[in-house]
Order: C-alpha cells, then structure tokens, then sequence
C-alpha cells in the first residue's frame, strides 16, 4: 500500500499515469492489431466489430458501479486510515462484482443478437456484429472482477504490476488475432468471431494470473468474497452509479450516432467505427492522467488535505492540457495517416478522416471533463459528473435524432454537434467543481 497523502504531487501523478498509461497504450495496440486483421474482410466487417463493439462501453459503464465507488470508498478509508472499512468495502465490491458477471452472461447471450439488428445497416452487418459479441461476451462478463480488483490496487497507490500484468494480456490477444481471424496456422478463419474469441481467451488467462498474484501485491487487504451486504453495495452503487451513468450516455450517443449513420450505409459506419477508435487512443493519454488523481484526490480527501487535492487537480489540467493540443495538432495536419493504417477504401477513409479533424477541436475539452470527473470520483461525489456528462442528452442526443429526419443533414453536421455539446460539458464540469471546492474554503477554480 503506498501512501499518496505525502511527496510531490507532479511526481506522483506523472509516475502512476505512466505506468497507467503504458498500460492503455498497450490495449490501444490490441485494439488497433484487431482492427487491422478485421479490416481485411471488408468495410461490413469493420461496422460489425464497431457495431458490437458499442456493447463494450455499456459494460464498462456498469462496472463503473463497482469500480468507482470501491476505489474512492476504499481510497478514502486509506487516507483515513481505517483498515476495516477498507477490507469491507472491498469484499463487498468483489461481491457485486461476480453477481453482475453472471448476469452480463445471460443478458448477453439472451437479447444482444436482437440488439445487434437494431444498429445494423443490412445483414451483411449483422451477422457480423453478433458473431463478434457472442464471442467477447467472457471478456466482457470479466471485466467486473477485473475492475473491482484493479480500483482496490489503484486505491493503494499500486499501479505498476497490475499495468505489466494486463500489458502482457493484451500482448498474448495480439497473437491470437492473426490465428483466431485470418486463419494464420491453421487455415480456418473464425472472422469476426475470432477477434471476439481472442479477446475472451486474454482475458479469462489475465483474469486467472491477477488473483492469484493479488495477495502478493496487496498486503493490507484479504482476498475474500463475503456474503452480500446490501447496504455496502448502497454505498458502492451511490459513488459509482453516477459513474456508470456517465459511460452509459457515452453508450446511448454512440448507438444512437450508429442508428443516425445507416441512411449513409455501411461505409459511413466503418469510417465511423474506425474514427472513434482513433480517437479512443487519442484520449489515452488524459484518461491515464485523469486515472492517476482519483486515487491521489481521494486519499488526499480522507486526509483532509484540501490543499493537496486542489493541486492535484490543477496538475492534471496542465498535464493533459499540453497533450490534447498537440494531438489535436496532430489530427489537424495529416488524419488520413492515421486511418490508412486500417482501410484503402477511399468512402470508409474519407469519413474516418473528416470526422478526426472536426471532431478533435475538442480534445482539450475531453481533457478538462476527464479531470474534472477524477477529482469529483476522490470526493466519493460523482453526481456532478453524471450532471455534466447528462447535458449531452438535451445538446447531441437530441438534436442528433431530429438531424436523422432532416434530408439535407450532412455527416459534417452532425461531428460538429458532437463538438459543441462537449464543450458544454466541459464548462458546466468546471462550474460544478469550482462549487465543491467552495464549502472548503478553497479558492475559485480559475
């Protein structure tokens, strides 16, 4: 357990968001070997991957219930220095954790095929996209364990073993790719399938590898699954629903922007498909500063270090401000480099790369909605982020259905909405933060 209530503040979030970082730049390779071997078998391919890929951001946005809310309880309980909340809090996180797994399984294989029609452009598409989600579906159960473990480590200041731990996860899923997709070895190509069979085989093995290497890497808390406690699951679900809500919006804006996309045809949604998961590695960066000052905010905020958490924050803004420029630098210039890599097809190449360079006008904007949220995640307060993230319903989602009926719209229209509403985002986030700071007696939030 490392104590983040002490030492340089730029020190400490730069050495924990690099080894976080290292860790997402590591999946971001698997994601773009995947894409890669994927493309290969045509633009209605690609859509279907992305197509059934969007059902990853709904379970990620319910793990947030569990992941959120341990690693700011359990956070909090460390700069506290209350070892039995912490171990508590713990248990009862791995708890809800494994009851959500089993039910992500039945829901999964029971009604995601009728989903996958719903967002399909033809059958080509479909099929596709459910032969892609039935195979990740392990992986995607998984992903409870793995997230309530990984915020119980992230809480404790341990970020390294686990990023190292995951990296070589996502190394072994590369390999799998070419065999499990194209065939190579074995002459017998699963297609979509094999990219969704890949990844459930990682993770099962990653999965197996970070339980036992737990209690080694966490000595204060005890692996233990206790029986449920449901008012510890209250006060979990409390912090991390408003989490979840967060990334459930991302998973409504990217359906319905999939279901906006089909009178374009499947080309849009492959450019689309290919776009966004660009952008997703462009965001790593942020994502990984914004992961490192939850843990260092909360226990600050257990430690009643109000200082230290202002600090935090202003860090992380300079930190992922400064990157989200210059990667908005970089999608300006030349965004068709990035998407070559992936697909020649001149329409799948001409919508990923416009939607790049519209869309990455706000990329610092993202950058100041990451941090925002991570220090609302260390108060254990994250309905301002939730409120924020929400604002998107009435400035994209909305406008979004109406722009599917308007015959004259044009994909441009519709990225450059996106824009808008994250700017938006990003001030009501601010004004929402510089407000929880107030009751501190901390300074206005420039």
């Amino acid at each position: 357990m490392r104590d983040l209530t002490q030492g340089s503040i730029p020190r400490l979030l730069a050495g924990m968001a690099g080894f976080i970082g290292f860790g997402l730049v590591v999946q971001t390779m698997y994601l773009v070997v995947d894409l890669y071997f994927v493309a290969q078998l045509g633009g209605q391919a690609v859509a279907g991957v992305a197509t059934g890929g969007s059902v990853l951001l709904f379970v990620m946005a319910l793990s947030q219930a569990v992941s959120v809310g341990a690693l700011s309880l359990i956070s909090r309980a460390i700069g506290g220095k209350d070892a039995a909340e912490a171990q508590t809090v713990f248990e009862q996180a791995m708890s809800m954790a494994l009851t959500a797994a089993v039910a992500t399984l039945l829901i999964g294989y029971l009604a995601g095929g009728r989903f996958m029609a719903v967002l399909s452009a033809d059958d080509a598409t479909r099929m596709a996209a459910r032969a892609y989600l039935f195979a990740s579906l392990p992986s995607l159960a998984l992903m409870f364990p793995t997230a309530a473990l990984g915020s119980v480590l992230r809480a404790s200041g341990i970020v390294a073993a686990p990023m190292l731990l995951q990296s070589a996860t996502v190394f072994l899923n590369i390999a799998l790719a070419p065999v499990l997709i194209a065939g190579w070895g074995t002459n017998h190509p699963l297609g979509t399938a094999g990219a969704g069979l890949a990844t459930s085989i990682a993770t099962i093995i990653g999965t197996i590898i970070l339980i036992v290497l737990f209690g080694r890497l966490e000595m204060a808390l005890r692996m233990k699954v206790a029986a449920p406690r449901f008012a510890a699951w209250r006060r979990i679900a409390a912090i991390g629903l408003p989490s979840s809500g967060e990334f459930l919006l991302m998973f409504v804006i990217s359906g319905v922007i999939y279901w906006a996309l089909r009178r374009f045809g499947p080309d849009a949604q492959a450019g689309f498909g290919i776009g966004s998961r660009i952008m997703q590695a462009i965001f790593l960066p942020a994502m990984a500063v914004a992961f490192a000052a939850a843990p260092i905010a909360g226990q600050n905020h257990g430690a009643g270090r109000a200082d230290r958490v202002r600090a935090t924050f202003h860090t992380a803004v300079l930190i992922s401000s400064g990157i989200m420029l210059a990667l908005t630098l970089l999608c300006q210039l030349n965004p068709e480099l990035l998407v070559l890599v992936f697909t020649r097809k001149s329409a799948v190449v001409a919508v990923a790369s416009e939607y790049l360079r519209i869309v990455s006008w706000n990329f610092v904007a993202m950058g100041l909605v990451y941090s925002c949220s991570a220090i609302f995640q260390g108060f254990g307060n994250t309905g301002p982020a939730f409120a924020a993230s929400a604002s998107r319903l009435a400035t994209f989602v909305l406008p979004t259905l109406l722009f599917a009926r308007w015959p004259q719209a044009t994909l441009h229209d519709l990225w450059r909405l996106s824009n808008v509403s994250i700017i938006i985002q990003a001030l009501i986030s601010l004004l929402l933060l510089r407000r929880a700071f107030r009751p501190r007696g901390a300074p206005r939030i420039p």
